[in-house]
């Protein structure tokens, strides 16, 4: 049911650039389509994969661990692994979205899971090999220090600002 407002929003978007595509002629429409297609094609796999691992986390992973490790009792132990997880998972929003999404319907706490999703974001190291070949190590390191405690200061102020919000 969460789901009803983006999903209306996002379709009322992209039904206007499909309309805006055809007044524009030129058969843009349809080459935006085709471009939407591909792009679907192309992250399909990635998406029922990361949705396989949100469910499974759910599932799998007992009541008590995810508490213990991640829960809103976990405290900043909680925080940090979370921060250190967002930071090691790998791909785009197509997967740290699904795993977060899963973790925080298994127990995980909300601070938690803000720091995974500001970890994932600022920190991710997956990224790191490409930041490095185009930037070098000195824009990379820089950047790295100046974002250090943001995925753990995120995931105490959300746990301060919103507690037993999940």
């Amino acid at each position: 049911m969460k789901m009803w407002v983006p999903t209306f929003i996002m379709g009322g978007v992209a039904l206007s650039l499909l309309a805006m595509g055809y007044q524009k002629g030129g058969g843009v429409h349809l080459a935006g389509l085709c471009a939407g297609f591909g792009m679907l094609v192309e992250i399909l796999p990635l998406l029922i994969f990361a949705f396989i691992i949100a469910g499974m986390v759910q599932v799998m992973l007992p009541q008590e661990t995810i508490a213990r490790w991640v829960g809103e009792a976990s405290g900043l132990r909680g925080i940090m692994v979370g921060s250190l997880a967002g930071g090691l998972c790998p791909g785009g929003p197509f997967v740290s979205l699904p795993i977060a999404a899963g973790l925080l319907r298994a127990g995980a706490g909300m601070g938690t899971m803000v720091a995974f999703l500001t970890g994932w974001s600022l920190w991710a190291v997956s990224r790191l090999p490409m930041e490095v070949g185009i930037l070098g190590w000195k824009l990379t390191f820089a950047r790295l220090a100046a974002t250090l405690v943001f995925p753990p200061l995120s995931g105490i102020l959300a746990q301060a600002l919103f507690p037993g919000m999940r």
